[in-house]
C-alpha cells in the first residue's frame, strides 16, 4: 500500500474535502488526466504540487488567525515545563503524516533517561519487500508491469522509484539470474 502524499491526497479526495478536491480537479482539469492517471508516477509528483498548495492555503489562515489573536494581546506561544514533574518511566510513540509518508517515533524511559528510541521512516515502509501475507512493498508494486525501452540503461525504474522521494541514496541495478553480463560503466572524476 502506497504512503505519502498520494496516499492523504486520493484520501482526502474521497472524503470530499472542498479545498483538496478543487485543487485536484483543477490540476486534472489543466493536464487533461483523469483521476486514474494520478496512480502513476506522474501522480506521485503532482501529488506533492497538490499537496504544498494545499499547504499554503493552510498556513494563510493560520497567519490570519494568529494575527487576530495578537491585535487582541493573546501572544502566549507556550508553556513553561515544570522539570520537577519529570517522570521517571514512560513509554511514548507518535506517529506523523511527512512529506514521504507515515514517519513513526517510539521511546521508552526508565530512570529518568532514554532507555530506548527507534524510528520508523516513511522510506523504509515504502522500500519493504513482501510482508507475511504475500504483499508487496509499494516499490516493487510500482515497478510490477513496467516496460523497460533498454535493459543497459533501465530508466524508467529509476524514474518511479524517484518518484517516491526516497530518502536514501538510489540507483538502479539489474541483475540476470543467468549471470550473463548486462552492462559494464566506468565513472570518471572530473
Amino acid at each position: 500500500m502506497e504512503t505519502g502524499p498520494l496516499a492523504r491526497l486520493l484520501i482526502t479526495y474521497s472524503n470530499k474535502n472542498s479545498l483538496i478536491k478543487s485543487f485536484v480537479d483543477e490540476f486534472l482539469k489543466k493536464s487533461d488526466l483523469e483521476l486514474i492517471d494520478l496512480s502513476t508516477s506522474i501522480g506521485r509528483n503532482a501529488a506533492r504540487a497538490i499537496e504544498t498548495q494545499y499547504v499554503c492555503e493552510y498556513i494563510f489562515k493560520l497567519m490570519s488567525n494568529l494575527i487576530q489573536n495578537v491585535k487582541y494581546y493573546d501572544t502566549d506561544t507556550c508553556v513553561k515545563y515544570d522539570f520537577n514533574s519529570l517522570q521517571k518511566e514512560a513509554k511514548g510513540r507518535a506517529f506523523f503524516e511527512v512529506p514521504r509518508g507515515v514517519l513513526s517515533h517510539f521511546i521508552n524511559i526508565k530512570n529518568a533517561k532514554i532507555e530506548n528510541f527507534s524510528v520508523i521512516a516513511p522510506t523504509t515502509w515504502n522500500a519493504t519487500p513482501k510482508n507475511f501475507d504475500g504483499k508487496r512493498g509499494s516499490y516493487e508494486e510500482a515497478l510490477i508491469g513496467l516496460k523497460i525501452q533498454d535493459r543497459s540503461k533501465p530508466l524508467e525504474v529509476l524514474r518511479v522509484l524517484h518518484s517516491f522521494d526516497p530518502c536514501l541514496a538510489c540507483a538502479v541495478h539489474i541483475i540476470d539470474t543467468h549471470q550473463k553480463k548486462l552492462g559494464r560503466y566506468k565513472v570518471k572524476s572530473f
